[in-house]
């Protein structure tokens, strides 16, 4: 199975100019914690929940003027949606990352790929090994 049959299609971005509090509002509304950053549709970085919270409103900033560059997530791993659903996962497992975007092979951001789409597409014995290595460093 290829990531983009597991993956959640049509992922929106945000530009990096775009303000915390619009992401935060963005994040509710579609009820997701990670929004993708894009310049021209070319994956450029991630703004989690995490983020948000660490980075911007900890350390007391002004979240009408805080950007999306200023708070995002810069060097992201991601996946081909062509990619290899086992082989994605593997990178989910090795990185310990809950999310990953996955681009087309024209670099463009065409999807997501969460826990909960790997637990729905693969075996419940699989789902939990992923689960359990990603979140490893919690325990």
């Amino acid at each position: 199975m290829q990531v983009k049959e597991a993956m959640h299609k049509g992922v929106e971005c945000v530009a990096p100019e775009v303000t915390v509090s619009v992401i935060a509002t963005k994040m509710r509304d579609l009820d997701v914690g990670a929004i993708p950053v894009c310049e021209k549709d070319r994956l450029v970085g991630m703004v989690t929940d995490r983020d948000i919270t660490c980075r911007a409103v900890a350390s007391g900033s002004d979240l009408s003027k805080t950007t999306a560059r200023d708070v995002m997530t810069k060097k992201v791993i991601y996946c081909r949606d062509t990619e290899e659903l086992d082989d994605a996962i593997r990178i989910m497992e090795e990185k310990q990352i809950r999310r990953m975007p996955a681009i087309d092979e024209e670099k463009r951001m065409v999807g997501m790929l969460s826990l909960g789409d790997v637990s729905h597409a693969t075996t419940q014995q699989l789902a939990g090994e992923v689960l359990k290595a990603v979140s490893d460093h919690h325990s």
